[in-house]
């Protein structure tokens, strides 16, 4: 790892902390004594953040630079994180930290995956950005366990459920002062972008199905972590079996995945290819209903899941690397697709037809599979 990619690398670390708002609901609903649907309040803050701020921060990243946008961001998770540390908030506050927990990590995402083009040697990219999400992949996992270790370790136990934040807040700031050290020379369009420029990149079909793609990847994501404990239930595993080969598996393939990616050279396109192959193949075995072919399932599903972000977003950047900003901010708008796909997939089950409701992430990774042979031609 160069020196000038650890700051990135860094603020990819502190991305995975939004990821513990999901571990933290459970905590916050006991100590204000909320329903569950109010509890949920803080993922839906943080997806909603990713909906409405990631064109306005691609265009904000390409007028000021993608390092200032990176700073704007711990910037606003530092705040976030401070208010809880050092006060006892009300639910309303809370909410508002998370708001700006959520901004600041849309801001984070938007730069952070462009940027990484900047640092990287040539032909590097696709490999330290795989690296990058690995990396963010071991933040969430991380801060999902503290979330717990908060409520057993003595030297949290004075603040309650607030003791991961002061944690929290020292990597933030410590995020900050690297990336505020770290020289760079961006690229940069040679017109000031608009939103409405932005949005014209749509007009681009190669644009226009990536974006596509990242939507149906991430709400097929989701999917497999909403829905495969209950479906291995199903199957015949214990609750606290399914937990353990349902999303603990997926995830933590994943993190391996990418971890994996990140250490190897290979053709993004083709990298592409094999991770949507997988990705089908492990969802068609989940509709098997067969206990062990879901495991495999998973595996295969894990793997494949890996590293679409990374590579479908570092091949569509280098179409157009003076316009990262925009299109970045384009792609992470698509993350909202974790909110709508669920939903159909969701249609299914309360049908009673649990298996076959994989049917949803399988038709996205169909689609990623057919984008991925489409780019075959362009290949080098």
């Amino acid at each position: 790892m160069k020196l000038k990619t650890f700051p990135i690398f860094l603020a990819f670390l502190v991305m995975g902390i939004a990821d513990a708002m999901g571990p933290m609901a459970s905590a916050v609903e006991k100590n204000y004594e909320l329903s569950a649907v109010m509890a949920t309040l803080l993922t839906f803050f943080v997806f909603i953040a990713f909906a409405v701020f990631s064109v306005p921060g691609g265009v904000l990243a390409a007028r000021i630079g993608k390092k200032n946008l990176l700073l704007i961001g711990l910037g606003l998770n530092i705040v976030a994180m401070a208010v809880p540390t050092f006060i006892d908030p009300g639910f309303t506050l809370l909410l508002v930290c998370i708001f700006l927990l959520g901004i600041g990590t849309t801001f984070l995402q938007v730069a952070g995956n462009p940027i990484m083009y900047d640092v990287s040697e040539e032909g590097k990219y696709s490999k330290n950005l795989a690296l990058a999400q690995g990396i963010k992949g071991l933040g969430s996992s991380a801060s999902a366990y503290l979330v717990g270790l908060v409520l057993v370790l003595p030297i949290f136990a004075t603040m309650g459920w607030r003791g991961v934040f002061p944690v929290f807040l020292v990597f933030m700031v410590l995020a900050f002062v690297f990336v505020a050290m770290l020289k760079i020379d961006e690229t940069k369009a040679d017109v000031p972008p608009s939103i409405g420029s932005s949005l014209q990149l749509l007009k681009e079909p190669v644009f226009a199905l990536a974006v596509l793609g990242i939507f149906l990847y991430v709400g097929a994501e989701v999917c497999m972590a909403r829905f495969l404990k209950p479906s291995l239930e199903s199957f015949g595993f214990a609750s606290d079996q399914a937990a353990l080969w349902g999303p603990t598996l997926f995830f933590g393939t994943v993190t391996f995945g990418r971890l994996i990616a990140g250490s190897i050279n290979l053709n993004p396109r083709t990298f592409f290819r094999i991770s949507a192959a997988l990705g089908l193949a492990g969802v068609v075995l989940m509709m098997t209903s067969f206990e062990y072919l879901a495991v495999v399932g998973i595996v295969l599903g894990g793997l494949g899941f890996a590293n679409i972000w990374p590579m479908l977003f570092s091949i569509t950047i280098e179409e157009k690397p003076e316009r990262s900003g925009e299109l970045s901010g384009l792609m992470v708008m698509a993350i909202s697709g974790g909110a709508i796909v669920p939903l159909v997939m969701g249609e299914l089950v309360d049908s009673g037809m649990l298996a076959f409701a994989y049917i949803v992430p399988a038709i996205c990774f169909g689609y990623l599979l057919v984008l991925s042979l489409k780019g075959k031609k362009q290949a080098t």
